[in-house]
C-alpha cells in the first residue's frame, strides 16, 4: 500500500459469515451474533462517527499486538489518512501524513495469510519490503484480490463503515491535499470506561 498503485474493483458487501468472522459457519438468521471481546476490539473515532474493528490474534498476532500497543500509547490520535483512493482504499497511521513515516518501533516481519481483501478488511501498510509494516494501515472500500497474500489483515470493520465512506479522497494518486480527514481517537475497547 505504501506508494503503490493498485486498481480497484467494484464494491461489494458481505456479511460477518461471507467474510469469515465466524469460522465460515452458518448462522440461522434470526441468531444474534457472538459479542466482541473488548480487548480484540478497537474503537476508532472519526469526525462522522466512531468505526468498531474486530482484531484478528489468530491472524496476525505481531500485527493485533502492534495495533492495540499504539492505540494505548495514543500514537494513532490526530494522525490523518493521507492517502484515500475511492472504490479502493483509505490509508492512514503515518504521524508526517507525509505515507513515509512510523512509529519508533521496529518493523513487523510479514504475517500473510488466507484471508482475502475484501470490504472492511484492515490491512497494514508497508514498502517493498515484505517486512517492513510498521504503524501504517488501511482499510478496504471494496474487495482487491492482488492484495491477497502480500499484504498482512489485522482486522475487520464490524460497525460504522458509512464513517469510513465519508473520508476526504485524494486526487489522481490518492494522496489528500489541503486538510485530510484525521483520526480523532484510536482505542482498544477494554480500556474505554
Amino acid at each position: 500500500m505504501h506508494r503503490r498503485s493498485l486498481i480497484a474493483t467494484s464494491a461489494l458487501t458481505l456479511t460477518a459469515g461471507a467474510l469469515g468472522l465466524n469460522g465460515g459457519l452458518s448462522r440461522p438468521a434470526h441468531a444474534q451474533p457472538a459479542p466482541l471481546d473488548p480487548e480484540q476490539t478497537i474503537l476508532l473515532d472519526l469526525k462522522q462517527g466512531q468505526v468498531t474493528i474486530q482484531l484478528l490474534p489468530n491472524v496476525a498476532p505481531k500485527h493485533v499486538e502492534r495495533i492495540k500497543t499504539l492505540a494505548r500509547q495514543g500514537f494513532y490520535d490526530g494522525t490523518p489518512f493521507h492517502r484515500v483512493i475511492d472504490g479502493f482504499m483509505a490509508q492512514g497511521g503515518d504521524p508526517t501524513g507525509s505515507g513515509s513515516g512510523g512509529s519508533p518501533l521496529p518493523n513487523l516481519p510479514a504475517e500473510f495469510s488466507q484471508r482475502q481483501f475484501l470490504r472492511g478488511v484492515c490491512g497494514m501498510a508497508r514498502s517493498s519490503d515484505p517486512n517492513s509494516a510498521n504503524s501504517q494501515f488501511f482499510i478496504m472500500y471494496a474487495p482487491t484480490p492482488s492484495l491477497n497474500g502480500q499484504y498482512t489483515v489485522w482486522g475487520q470493520v464490524v460497525k460504522g463503515m458509512e464513517f469510513v465512506d465519508q473520508i476526504k479522497r485524494g486526487g489522481a494518486n490518492g494522496i489528500v491535499s489541503g486538510a485530510p480527514d484525521r483520526i480523532v481517537r484510536m482505542r482498544v475497547a477494554a480500556d474505554v470506561k
